[in-house]
This record gives structure tokens, C-alpha cells and sequence, in this order.
């Protein structure tokens, strides 16, 4: 789950990272209120979770509470690549001398985390790592040691710091480390982190992202999630307990395991562009198991998305046999009746798979194509979205 700035900022705050008073707003009559509070010059900063807020107007320098509430008027409702503002920030102004930057992530494929900072902060990051990737330390951190003090020097002395500011940011760096070891985070990130001109180093904006599978540990984390502003298809597939991402395609995807549901978007997105540049539509792991309740689970949120015009089933039987799979996917659409209204190409392979296709031979389903490899099934769902596009 990606928070907003300013739950970020809360909890920086939380863990001892220093940080700008800011206050949160839903109308400019409440940003003027919030900028009267806090006093001097504000920042307003439409709170959207994707970056680039700045350049599209989303941010703001207010010198008087009139002004913020003019900003505020003119932010709440922008629409910030397909992100709406709801709510703004009223952040205390800051005299910056020297902007940073500084994140920990997950690298995956190492199977570690791994720290990056520079002393060039406030930009794009992206393009600090593409144009001057001498600029932009990499560390490696080990998962059981983390961030520890003698971490954190190599870390400042990577990003080669001056030794006036070593100690310092050392010591911020150790408090994000304990915001991400301690919240189960898969990213913090500071961006920019900068030193004002009083000489304090503080956390001027923040990302952080958490891990879902370590809900069971924060009960508090639930009340993080904007419930209001969720895609309802991932909503209804997180009750349904479906790991369901919603993408932009129409080729409706499902699968069991990730590894096997990701190489499904990469066929469907390549079959596709032989067929008007179909897409997947959505990411669906049904899991391990493939019982006719998981996978009517699975069809019924995918049916119900309005830019899918087919379906690709993609399941390799393991534990599970493809008998088990196929039952369930009968099973699944007598469960459906009338809700199953488009068309399914199902590959099955492994375990059982000469009885699983046996069992969808014999149903002889109108809406299902049986295609025995996964190229000629992401093609057959590729040409079937496009001939009912």
C-alpha cells in the first residue's frame, strides 16, 4: 500500500525523523485555517499518489492564509495523471540551503534491500541515474544487520557528504531505517531530504510503501488505506481474497502463481500487437488452489470490468491437477450462469492435463476455447478482444 505524503510525514514523525509541521485539508476554507495555524509561508501540496505534483500545479508557496486558500481552490478537484485531489497539505515553509536524496527499497533480485542516496536531490531521480549515475550512491544492506550506525557512515561517505554534515544525516538515515524495518515497508523514500539554512537536516517530502503481506502485524495500517479512493474491482477482489491488480488492456487475465501470471502479460501484450494492440486487463493470481469458488471468484470480478472483451485462464497443474482445475472452472461458470457472458481461451498444463482438457471437452461450453499452448491461446484471446472491441 502507498501512503499519501502526509501519512508519510506522520510517520516519519512517529519514528523520530525530522519533519515540517503540516496539516491536512479538504476545502480551501480549511487550507486558510491550517496556513492561520501554522503561520509564515506555507507550502500547499495536493497529496495524489504519483509523483510529478509540482510540474502539473500541484504545489504551491503561499506567503499569506488568503493566498493558501486561493492555492487550495485551485488544486482541490486537479486532476494529476488520472489522480484527482481530494485533499491538500498546508506544510510549513522551510529556508533551503542544500537538497538530498536518500531511499531503501527491496531489491528482489539480489534478495536484499538496498539504500541509495546523493547529494543532488530535488530532481528526478530516474534521470540522475540514467544522465549521472556517478551521482547517485548504491549500498547494499544486509536484511538481518539493516541500517546500523556503521552502515549509515558508509552510506553518507558513499553519497560523499561533507564531513560538516556526516554525523547528522547519518543519524536521519538510521531513524528512516527504523520507519522502514519496524512499519514493513518495501520503500521509504525522501526526495528531498535538504539542510536548512538554521543548518537542520529534515525530511521535506516522503514516499512510503507498505507490505500487505505484514498486515497481520499492523493492525494500524488499516486505517492508512483510502478505502474511498480504491479501484472497486480491487476492492471487491481483495474481500474476495484474489491478488488482483486492475491494468489498462482488454484481455482479462487469471493464472496460478505469479511467475506464471506475469509471463501470461508478457504473451498477451505481445500477441496483441498483431490484433490492434490488445492489452491485459488486469493481473489475477488465483494461487495454489483452483476449486469452482476461486475461480467464480476470479470470473466474476474480472467479467465485471467493463474494458475486458475475453478471457485467458492460464494454469499450469502442480499440486493442484489440472482435473481439479478443470472442475473448478466448470464449476465456475455454472455458478456464474447468465454473468459469464465473454469469451474464455483456457491453456492447462502439467499434472492430470490430458483429463483436465477431457473434462472442458466434454462440457462443451459455448464461451470456452481450449488451445493447448500458451502462445496460441495469449493469440486467441488477443483476436478474440479485438473482434468484440
Amino acid at each position: 500500500m502507498d501512503l499519501y505524503e502526509y501519512q508519510a510525514r506522520d510517520m516519519f514523525e512517529k519514528h523520530g525523523v525530522p519533519v515540517l509541521p503540516g496539516i491536512v485539508a479538504e476545502t480551501p476554507a480549511e487550507a486558510r485555517a491550517a496556513a492561520e495555524q501554522l503561520g509564515g509561508v506555507v507550502v500547499v501540496k495536493a497529496q495524489v499518489k504519483v509523483g510529478g505534483r509540482g510540474k502539473a500545479g500541484g504545489v504551491k508557496v503561499a506567503k499569506t492564509p488568503d493566498e493558501a486558500e486561493a492555492h487550495a481552490a485551485a488544486i482541490l478537484g486537479m486532476d494529476i495523471k488520472g489522480h484527482t485531489v481530494h485533499r491538500v497539505m498546508i506544510a510549513a515553509g522551510a529556508s533551503i540551503a542544500e537538497e538530498f536524496y536518500f531511499s531503501v527499497l527491496l531489491d528482489r533480485a539480489e534478495r536484499r534491500y538496498l539504500a541509495m542516496c546523493s547529494v543532488e536531490g530535488g530532481m528526478e531521480i530516474e534521470q540522475l541515474a540514467v544522465e549521472r549515475p556517478d551521482a547517485l550512491a548504491r549500498v547494499a544492506v544486509d536484511p538481518i544487520v539493516g541500517i546500523d550506525e556503521a552502515k549509515a557512515y558508509e552510506i553518507v561517505d558513499a553519497a560523499r557528504f561533507p564531513a560538516q554534515l556526516r554525523d547528522q544525516v547519518a543519524g536521519v538515515i538510521q531513524k528512516l531505517w527504523t520507519v522502514y524495518a519496524e512499519e514493513d515497508a518495501t520503500l521509504v523514500e525522501v526526495n528531498p531530504l535538504v539542510r536548512t539554512e538554521d543548518g537542520s537536516i529534515v525530511a521535506l517530502d516522503g514516499k512510503v510503501t507498505l507490505d500487505a503481506n505484514a498486515d497481520f502485524r499492523h493492525p494500524d495500517h488499516e486505517a492508512l488505506e483510502d478505502k474511498a479512493a480504491a479501484d472497486p474491482l480491487e476492492a471487491k477482489a481483495k474481500g474476495l481474497g484474489l491478488n488482483y491488480v486492475k491494468l489498462d488492456g482488454s484481455v482479462g487475465i487469471i493464472g496460478n502463481g505469479a511467475g506464471l501470471v506475469m509471463s501470461t502479460l508478457d504473451v498477451v501484450a505481445y500477441a496483441g500487437e498483431s490484433f490492434g494492440g490488445q492489452k491485459p486487463a488486469n493481473f489475477l493470481d488465483i494461487g495454489g488452489g483452483a476449486s469452482a469458488a476461486v475461480m467464480a471468484n476470479g470470473l466474476d470480478v474480472i467479467l465485471n470490468d467493463p474494458q475486458v472483451k475475453s478471457v485467458f485462464v492460464n494454469v499450469f497443474g502442480g499440486i493442484t491437477s489440472c482435473i481439479e482445475v478443470a472442475n473448478g472452472i466448470v464449476g465456475a461458470l455454472a455458478t456464474l450462469g447468465d454473468e459469464a457472458s465473454k469469451p474464455l481461451v483456457v491453456r492447462l498444463d502439467g499434472n492430470a492435463v490430458e483429463e483436465g482438457r477431457a473434462i472442458l471437452a466434454a462440457a462443451d461450453h459455448p464461451l470456452v476455447t481450449i488451445v493447448e499452448t500458451m502462445d496460441g491461446a495469449a493469440a486467441k484471446a488477443a483476436e478474440l478482444a479485438a473482434a468484440a472491441a
